[in-house]
């Protein structure tokens, strides 16, 4: 892609994500405005973290000792730090496939922009809200809620091409050294966390150290 006569497009931020991880839902809410800052576009990727943690032997920090009372702890505390609502608990983690399908659904109908607006519509209907989006059908309820034909999109949620999408892209990440969410790559370096985001913010302004 090409900006002008001979110059190029810089990367996009590749932003991984599963709707099952509460740090996802808080970078989500972050990362657009920060790539902006930096003259780069975002690509919106859904995974499904499950399989993500059975390539790595790891498994949800929910179910970790210590690290799950750590996160009950934390979550909120970085939620009220970014100024986000945050409504806990509820199921973590959570089959998000339904999301996820749509995310993919609406990308290889080349609508890159509402699919981000869809992607953070769940997002906030399930942390925010309370909203259980595990239900294909509250998924659906967000989608019609931002205009996009719902029986269309039910019916892409179970197509077999949207669901080899979704595990295939998961495989991909993975190759690329994706092993949690969020997870972010950008010119080929790795950033893992919520919390690196304003790392990632100094290395796109400075070039790098």
């Amino acid at each position: 892609m090409m900006m002008g006569e001979g110059v190029a497009m810089p990367e996009p931020i590749s932003f991984y994500f599963d709707f099952a991880s509460p740090y996802a839902y808080l970078a989500a809410t972050q990362i657009e405005a920060m790539a902006d800052r930096c003259g780069r576009a975002v690509d919106w990727r859904p995974i499904l973290l499950g399989a993500v943690f059975k390539s790595t032997g790891s498994q949800p920090l929910l179910q970790v000792p210590l690290k799950g009372p750590y996160l009950q702890r934390d979550v909120p505390r970085f939620a009220r730090l970014l100024h986000v609502p945050l409504h806990m608990p509820l199921p973590v983690p959570f089959a998000a496939l339904a999301a996820a399908r749509g995310v993919y659904w609406l990308l290889d109908r080349g609508d890159a922009h509402r699919a981000k607006a869809f992607a953070l519509a769940v997002f906030q209907a399930h942390w925010a809200d309370g909203r259980d989006m595990a239900l294909p059908e509250n998924v659906l309820d967000v989608a019609a809620g931002l205009e996009i034909d719902r029986a269309a999109l039910e019916a892409g949620m179970t197509d077999p091409a949207v669901k080899q999408r979704l595990r295939q892209e998961t495989d991909d990440a993975i190759a690329r050294g994706v092993f949690g969410a969020p997870f972010f790559i950008v010119d080929g370096e790795p950033f893992w966390g919520v919390d690196r985001l304003p790392q990632l913010e100094r290395w796109l302004q400075t070039g790098g150290w």
